[in-house]
């Protein structure tokens, strides 16, 4: 289980914005993170990878505090709208960076590469480079990467809003899938509620730097309160 307690961050550049979570996610579970843009979403991911630090709080795995953790030691993967594959690079070498960025793994690990990519639907192009592939296809490459490193929190950041309707609902099943079969615990932003109904049985709002409201999702997307849940979700 993720726990996040207490904990806050404030922007020189935004003194006026303190922003202050307390979350909990539990083992298996994807869970959805929307509301308007700049309300915090992914300064929360971004204190839970470790790209910046709070100023007070805790991140709880499994009763460890992360807080002290450099971002390499963090049991978290990030997968981002721009998929940051090496477009020189085929798909077996850009997954397998995630377990090695020497690339000398052993026979185990060269396992689960191989197993990572069929798993995801691209056995027949391993030795093709990033460029050969459609979008949906190189954000399947950068999600293969991030599950054969092994973490316990997988953090997705708009990682498929490039995407059509059809070949985002399809990942999100697999996303769904794959974090229940690993036992992960997932974050997922996404400014499309719909991605939400997919992926996750709950669902948090978050607003003016605070989770506002936390609802099993059909639930939330029907909601008439808070009044600023109701703005940002409009006729949707």
């Amino acid at each position: 289980m993720l726990l996040i307690e207490d904990l806050q961050f404030g922007y020189s550049s935004q003194p006026a914005l303190n922003m202050h979570f307390d979350l909990r996610v539990e083992d298996g579970e994807v869970l959805s993170l929307i509301g308007p843009s700049g309300s915090g979403k992914s300064t929360l991911l971004s204190l839970i990878a470790g790209f910046l630090s709070a100023s007070s709080g805790r991140i709880i795995l499994d009763n460890n505090d992360l807080q002290a953790l450099p971002v390499a030691e963090r049991p978290v993967s990030i997968v981002f709208q721009q998929h940051n594959l090496f477009p020189h690079l085929d798909l077996y070498t850009n997954v397998a960076l995630g377990i090695d960025p020497s690339l000398r793994l052993l026979p185990g690990q060269i396992d689960a590469v191989r197993d990572a990519l069929a798993r995801l639907g691209l056995e027949n192009m391993q030795r093709r480079k990033p460029g050969e592939l459609s979008g949906g296809q190189r954000q399947r490459v950068a999600l293969a990467r991030a599950l054969v490193r092994r973490r316990k929190i997988l953090l997705l950041d708009e990682a498929f809003a490039a995407l059509g309707p059809a070949m985002r609902a399809e990942l999100l099943e697999l996303v769904k899938t794959l974090v229940g079969e690993h036992d992960m615990t997932a974050l997922l932003i996404s400014h499309q509620p719909s991605d939400a109904l997919i992926a996750s049985t709950r669902t948090a709002f978050i607003c003016e730097g605070r989770v506002s409201m936390l609802a099993p999702t059909d639930e939330l997307l029907a909601a008439a309160a808070p009044p600023e849940l109701r703005d940002y979700l409009g006729s949707q």
